[in-house]
C-alpha cells in the first residue's frame, strides 16, 4: 500500500472489519479517543470507578500532548494543525460521529458506559446497559466489599449490600456485557472474593477457585484484583487471565511520610507465616531486617471480632527492641489478629508500629476495637487502601491513612487495552528504588 507524502500513515486495527477485510485507524487514534473502551461501574463501584476514569483521561491526555509536541518538531507543523488531522481521522472512522467540538482541541474520551442497576424487592438485581457495547473492550468495576448503603435505579432508598449480593450484582452486569456483544469483558474487583477460600484443611470447598471459574464460563476474559490472598488460585483457570496488581509502592510513598525508610532501626514484620513473601518483598527493597509472628490457631473457633480471635499463641522470631516496626498484610476483616500481633511487638520492645495494608474491609467493630488499641499506645498508623471504600467514619481516625491505587488500576486498564506490556505494574521494585533514591 502507497501511501502519500505529508498524509499520515495508517495501520490496520486488530479487528476486523468483515471476513477478509480490515479496518484501517489513523495513528492518532489509539491514544487519543480510545474509542473501543468502555468502563461500566456496578453500584458498590462507583466511587473507585470514577477515580480510575479521571486516571484513565489524564492518563490519555499526557499522552495525546507528548505526541502532538513530538509530531510536531518532527514534521514541522503546529500543535493545531496536527490535532486537527488526528480528530479527523477519529472522525472519519468513528461509528457514532457527532461532529461537536472544536476540530483544533483535544477531545476527550468518553469511557463511562452508562447503565441502570435494578433491585427489585425479592433481592434480584438486573443491569441494563444503556448504549451499544457491541465490539468494545468493557471493564466492569466492582467493589464487592463496600458495605456501606448504595442507591439503585428509580429509588431513592438506599441498601446495604452482602459481599454475595455484590457478586450476583457484577453477574448480571457480566451477562448483559456478554449479550450486548462486548468483544471482551474485564472485571476489576479489587477485592476477590472467597479470597481466604483457596485451600482445604477438611470437608471444605475451594470457593476462591469456583468464583473465577464462574466467571470464566460467563464469558469473562480477564479479572484484575489487587494483592490477591493466594497466588494458587490462579492455577485454576482454562482461559480467563488473572491480573495481580500490587499496592506496595503507594503504600511505601504514604510510609515514607511517617517513617524514614532509610532509618537503620526500621525492621519489617510479617504478620504470619502466610504474609512472609510479601513482607520479604518490602525488607529486600528497603533493604531492612525482617522479621516473623509465628501464630498458632484454634480452628474449631471462629473469629467474629478483634475480642474473640482464634489465635492461641504468638512468637517472635526476630529483635524489634528500640526498633520502629513496619507490618505488611493483604487484608484487615475484624482486625483481632493485627491487634494481637501490635500488643506483643509493644511487649517486646517496638517503638513506633505501622501497618500497611491492602484491602481494609474493617467488618464488625473492627474500627472500635482499633479506637481502644490506639488509645492504649498499641500501634501508631494504619495505612490502608481505598481499593476498599470507607466513608468519613473511618477516614477521619487519627490512626488511618489512605494510599490512593486509583492510577494503578488506570495505568494497568490503559496498557491491557493498548496491548502494552505490564510487567513494570507488575513488579514495582524500580520504582520502590526511586522513591528511596528521591
Amino acid at each position: 500500500m502507497r501511501v502519500k507524502e505529508g498524509c499520515p500513515r495508517l495501520v490496520p486495527s486488530r479487528r476486523a472489519c468483515a471476513p477478509g477485510g480490515v479496518m484501517w485507524y489513523g495513528v492518532g487514534m489509539s491514544f487519543n479517543r480510545p474509542a473501543s473502551m468502555g468502563i461500566l461501574a456496578c453500584p458498590g463501584g462507583k466511587s473507585l470507578a470514577g477515580e480510575i476514569i479521571s486516571h484513565l483521561k489524564s492518563i490519555h491526555h499526557r499522552r495525546f500532548e507528548k505526541k502532538m509536541a513530538s509530531l510536531s518538531g518532527l514534521y514541522n507543523l503546529t500543535r493545531e494543525e496536527i490535532t486537527r488531522q488526528s480528530n479527523f481521522d477519529q472522525d472519519l472512522h468513528s461509528s457514532d460521529f457527532e461532529g461537536t467540538g472544536s476540530v483544533y482541541a483535544y477531545r476527550a474520551p468518553r469511557l463511562v458506559v452508562p447503565a441502570n442497576f435494578t433491585r427489585f424487592a425479592n433481592g434480584e438485581f438486573k443491569t441494563e446497559i444503556g448504549t451499544s457495547i457491541r465490539g468494545m473492550d468493557l471493564y466492569i468495576i466492582q467493589d464487592v466489599a463496600n458495605a456501606y448503603p448504595v442507591r439503585f435505579h428509580n429509588s431513592d432508598e438506599k441498601h446495604a449490600l452482602s459481599i454475595n449480593d455484590h457478586i450476583i450484582c457484577l453477574m448480571t452486569a457480566v451477562d448483559a456485557a456478554v449479550q450486548a456483544g462486548a468483544e471482551s469483558v474485564t472485571i476489576v474487583i479489587p477485592s476477590y472474593p472467597y479470597a481466604r477460600q483457596h485451600k482445604k484443611k477438611g470437608r471444605e470447598g475451594l470457593t476462591a477457585a469456583r468464583f473465577g471459574q464462574m466467571m470464566e464460563n460467563m464469558g469473562v476474559t480477564r479479572i484484575m484484583t489487587l494483592d490477591i490472598h493466594s497466588k494458587e488460585i490462579e492455577n485454576t483457570f482454562v482461559r480467563l487471565n488473572l491480573e495481580n496488581l500490587h499496592g506496595s509502592y503507594q503504600i511505601l510513598r504514604r510510609l515514607h511520610d511517617l517513617i524514614d525508610l532509610k532509618d537503620p532501626d526500621l525492621v519489617i514484620v510479617s504478620p504470619d507465616t502466610g504474609a512472609v513473601d510479601r513482607n520479604k518483598f518490602y525488607a529486600s527493597c528497603i533493604q531492612r531486617p525482617l522479621a516473623m509472628l509465628y501464630k498458632e490457631r484454634d480452628y474449631s473457633k471462629l473469629s467474629t471480632n478483634a475480642g474473640e480471635s482464634n489465635i492461641t499463641s504468638t512468637k517472635l522470631l526476630g529483635d524489634v527492641r528500640g526498633k520502629n516496626v513496619f507490618l505488611a498484610d493483604d487484608l484487615l476483616g475484624t482486625g483481632g489478629t493485627l491487634i494481637k500481633a501490635f500488643k506483643l511487638l509493644k511487649e517486646m520492645g517496638a517503638k513506633k508500629i505501622v501497618a500497611g495494608i491492602s484491602l481494609p474491609l474493617f467488618t464488625g467493630e473492627a474500627i472500635a476495637f482499633f479506637d481502644a488499641a490506639y488509645e492504649q499506645g498499641l500501634f501508631h498508623k494504619i495505612i490502608g487502601t481505598n481499593a476498599v471504600y470507607h466513608d468519613e467514619t473511618l477516614l477521619d481516625r487519627p490512626w488511618y491513612t489512605t494510599a490512593n491505587v486509583a492510577n494503578l488500576f488506570a495505568r494497568a486498564m490503559s496498557r491491557l487495552h493498548h496491548n502494552r506490556s505490564l510487567s513494570s505494574l507488575l513488579d514495582n521494585s524500580a520504582i520502590i528504588q526511586k522513591l528511596l533514591n528521591s
